[in-house]
């Protein structure tokens, strides 16, 4: 949705921004809030925001009742495309309902982002840590496996190694998590998609809000 196209609608688009700094201050006090009126359309501007962001946060929408809670174009352009790690939240996930953090790993570069980035949340919030390392019966398995174990902070988490389809394993051991951390793109995506199969599924079927590293992240700014 684009935002100042009319005296109407830029006065509801700042209506909006003041009633999300107020929920921001009543959800953690303790945590400074600045609000910003921004035209323009969701995802670019939010891309724009990503240079010199820490994490982006975004929610999703309902699009039908057969389709039920996908993830909005912004959301997956964001998580394919932005300069920082991007948290989508669906509506009806209850941050607070899951008691760990669950972290998806497959050898990428990504995948080790997703590890700092899923063990520096659980730190933060004192929650268990899981890795889940999906193998694929391939003569790499045990670089793979080497590599997670050689993390200098993996030993605090505990580790699932894994046999099968790597959406339908994230799902069934993200199935008690509060946060769920993947890379965009996994080793084995194609090179032109910057947004892997995986980490599509998470977006659109995890049972908790999903953290997204994305591969511009690691690269930073062209």
């Amino acid at each position: 949705m684009r935002t100042g196209d009319g005296p109407e609608q830029g006065r509801s688009a700042r209506l909006g921004r003041a009633n999300a700094d107020d929920l921001a201050r009543k959800c953690e006090p303790r945590v400074p809030v600045t609000g910003r009126h921004v035209d323009g359309f969701p995802s670019a501007v939010l891309l724009a925001e990503s240079a010199t962001a820490g994490l982006i946060v975004i929610g999703s929408r309902v699009t039908g009742r057969l389709l039920g809670l996908l993830v909005s174009s912004a959301g997956v352009e964001l998580s394919a495309n932005a300069l920082c790690p991007v948290v989508v939240v669906r509506p009806g996930d209850d941050a607070l309902a899951g008691s760990r953090v669950v972290i998806g790993y497959d050898g990428s570069p990504a995948a080790g982002a997703a590890v700092d980035f899923g063990l520096a949340y659980a730190d933060r919030h004192d929650l268990p840590a899981r890795i889940v390392a999906v193998l694929d019966g391939e003569d790499d398995d045990h670089d793979l496996l080497a590599g997670i174990r050689a993390h200098a902070q993996a030993g605090r988490a505990e580790l699932i190694e894994a046999d099968g389809h790597p959406s339908e394993l994230l799902l069934e051991w993200s199935a008690d998590a509060q946060l769920l951390v993947v890379g965009s793109r996994g080793r084995g995506g194609f090179a032109g998609l910057l947004l892997g199969s995986v980490s599509q599924t998470m977006l659109h079927q995890a049972p908790c809000p999903v953290a997204v590293i994305p591969q511009a992240a690691l690269e930073g700014p062209a």
